[in-house]
This record gives structure tokens, sequence and C-alpha cells, in this order.
């Protein structure tokens, strides 16, 4: 760490603004809140290696997950909102099988710390996971908003217990057929918590894998462990999808 930087840290420890650190310390407001979100991220870092966890803000899932999720459990109950959980007949109603989870986490300095997962449920699971970024509380709605973009749906609340369920069970999915996760979910596995397993999804369709070719996959190296892992004719494959733009997450 560097001088600045713990100068930054004890004046801000004593509750001084951002104004008055830069006017303190002869520097831009800019720079000092530079370093503050980038403390506060090494902090969130340093606190998930260790297995600590900031207490939970908020989670969101789009709609068409909110479905999947079991009606019989008390602890998936959409916030204010459980009557708008129905049990899904089955997964064709859901475009592409692709949803999105966002986990968000009180951190320091009244920020909140942010984490997204892309899933594919029918098929791949973890398409995509960002690691913990710090936003305010305006810059987190904000954030969300952009997220959710893609889904025609608006996301709902729910526990972190079901987010949980909808991640894990997607990775577990995709794992069994052969599948590993995008390569930035282990950096941001330990914001998720731990999974007790209580609660879980069905994932795949119409009771079988059904692979839907991205503009970003190499779809004969999918089939082919597709058919290692199921064997042919035990999954569906279904040609062409547009983008989700991941570029602004």
């Amino acid at each position: 760490m560097t001088e600045t930087q713990q100068q930054i840290d004890a004046l801000r420890a004593l509750n001084l603004t951002p104004k008055q650190i830069a006017r303190k310390l002869g520097i831009k407001v800019s720079d000092v809140n530079a370093a503050l979100k980038n403390q506060a991220e090494q902090t969130i870092l340093d606190r998930l290696a260790k297995g600590e966890l900031d207490p939970v803000y908020k989670c969101l899932a789009s709609d068409n997950l909110v479905q999947l999720l079991p009606q019989d459990s008390s602890d998936n109950s959409v916030k204010n909102q459980p009557s708008t959980i129905v049990p899904a007949k089955d997964n064709g109603s859901i475009e592409r099988g692709l949803g999105l989870v966002v986990i968000a986490r009180t951190a320091r300095y009244n920020q909140i710390a942010v984490s997204s997962y892309l899933l594919d449920v029918w098929c791949l699971g973890i398409k995509d996971a960002t690691t913990p970024r710090t936003l305010d509380k305006r810059e987190f709605q904000e954030f969300a908003e952009l997220l959710f973009q893609p889904f025609p749906e608006n996301p709902q609340e729910i526990s972190l217990e079901a987010a949980q369920g909808i991640i894990f069970s997607a990775y577990e999915y995709a794992q069994s057929l052969g599948f590993q996760p995008h390569k930035d979910f282990e950096k941001s596995r330990s914001h998720i918590g731990n999974w007790d397993g209580s609660i879980r999804i069905e994932c795949g369709r119409d009771g079988k894998p059904c692979y839907v070719s991205g503009p970003y996959d190499s779809p004969q190296k999918i089939i082919e462990t597709l058919k290692q892992s199921r064997g042919e004719g035990n999954f569906d494959f279904l040609l062409g999808s547009e983008p989700i733009n991941y570029d602004s997450w």
C-alpha cells in the first residue's frame, strides 16, 4: 500500500469526505475516490480469501429463472412478492435457456459489492461471471438495469439461498455434461457464499440437455462433449442465437 493510500484510509476512518481528504492532501477529489474504490475492492477480495462475507444487500434474478424455483420452499420467496412465483410446467418457455443472477453485498464506505452470473440452465451452466466490483447505491441501480436489459421481464428480488440454488444447480448440471464454468467464476465464487443444497432448480429442456449455439461458442467441440457424456440422440441442438453484450459488464 502506498503512503498516499495509507493517508487517505486514515482520514477516511475519521469520517472525512473525499473532498475534505483531497483538500488536506493537496490532490484531486477524483484521485481520492479512485483510491477509496480500489482499496474497497481489494478489501473485499482479501476478506473473500479468508472466507469472510459482507451482509447481503440485494439478490436479483431474471424472471425466467425465478419461474424454475420450487414453490414449496419458503426460502426462495421473491421479496414482498411471493405470489409471483409460478412453477414452470417445463423449461420450453425459457428463451434460449439463458438467465442472470446478481448478488450484491454491503461493503466498506457505504459501497455495494456486486457480482453477476450469466447462466445457461439448458446446457452450458455458467456462461459468464464477474469478479466483485464496488459501486454506490445509485451506480448499483444503473448497473443492474444495464445488466438486465437483454431480458424481456423485470428482474425479481430473491433470497440469497435461492440465488445460490439457481447458480449452483446450473454449475453442477453443466459439470455433469462435461462443461466447466466461465474462467472468472472461481474468482467470484466466494462472493456467493456456501450453498447448503436445500434449494435446487431442474436444468435441461424437456428432460435432456439442449445446446443453443452462440456467437462465441465452439459448436463442434460442445456437441462432441455432449455425445461423450450423454450419447448420440440424447440431447438437442438448436442453431443460432443473438449475442448478449458482455463487454459492458
